[in-house]
């Protein structure tokens, strides 16, 4: 290794300690912030306070919901825009990306008139359906599909395997990185959610984390550390699967097809 690359290894490891350090400044803060006066004690009082326990199930059922559901049509979705043929394919595709572009307070009173008609507010039906799916995550998919050798699917093909077959047993298993990273960004979405389980959700038995986290904030608007405490064991979650997941997420944007 060069003299040059070294120091330019150097100065990236270091550029990413100094993010993460910076980084992770609003965290300790947050926690210092919640063990002062009450110490540990906060947590306790700022979980028994309101129903946290019911919030975070309900989350976790969401999140595990939709991420399936973004799995499924997001593969099915990105395999035909990669690897299919047929008129109108770019232009489908360009439409789709177009719809990144539109922000979520235009369509938010249209969706729920149609969810009022179909009865689906205050159920978890409102709260998944529409997310199954994901454009970004359609375009991740089909820019990695892209990457891998057509001469693999034509020998797929020779071997007797269907399209089915190939996606299920070829370019899924390949794309290992790309899939860990869209259940990452699906997950952080579900997690952080909050203007659309405000509006279709009403009861309290149907909040999730975020909308949860709102209502606890109007009521203890003055008690800092409380805040701070429910802050904290809503964010951890998040962070440890940062943590874990932090190498396929480079791995999804530094490996091709065939290498994964």
């Amino acid at each position: 290794m060069t003299r040059g690359a070294v120091v330019w290894t150097l100065a990236r490891h270091a550029f990413l300690i100094v993010g993460g350090l910076i980084m992770l400044l609003p965290f300790v803060w947050m926690v210092t912030t919640s063990l002062e006066q009450g110490g540990l004690r906060n947590y306790a009082d700022a979980w028994n306070e309101v129903p946290f326990g019911r919030y975070i199930v309900n989350t976790l059922i969401v999140t595990f919901l939709t991420v399936i559901g973004v799995l499924i049509t997001s593969a099915l979705a990105a395999y035909s825009f990669a690897t299919m043929e047929y008129r109108g394919r770019n232009f489908l595709f360009l439409l789709f990306l177009s719809t990144m572009m539109v922000p979520q307070p235009v369509y938010l009173a249209p969706s729920y008139v149609i969810l009022a008609k179909m009865g689906w507010i205050d159920t978890f039906a409102a709260l998944i359906v529409p997310w199954t799916a994901n454009v970004f995550s359609v375009f991740l998919l089909r820019q990695h599909f892209r990457t891998l050798p057509r001469s693999l699917y034509e020998a797929a093909i020779l071997d007797g395997c269907s399209r089915f077959g190939f996606l299920w047993r070829i370019a899924l298993p390949l794309s290992k990185s790309v899939i860990v990273t869209v259940i990452l960004f699906d997950v952080i979405g579900s997690w952080n959610s909050f203007m659309w389980p405000l509006v279709v959700t009403n009861s309290e038995n149907m909040r999730v984390l975020q909308v949860g986290l709102s209502y606890f904030n109007q009521e203890q608007a003055s008690n800092f550390p409380l805040l701070m405490a429910a802050s904290t064991f809503c964010t951890i979650p998040l962070l440890v699967l940062f943590v874990l997941a932090q190498k396929q997420i480079v791995s999804s944007y530094s490996r091709s097809g065939l290498k994964d």
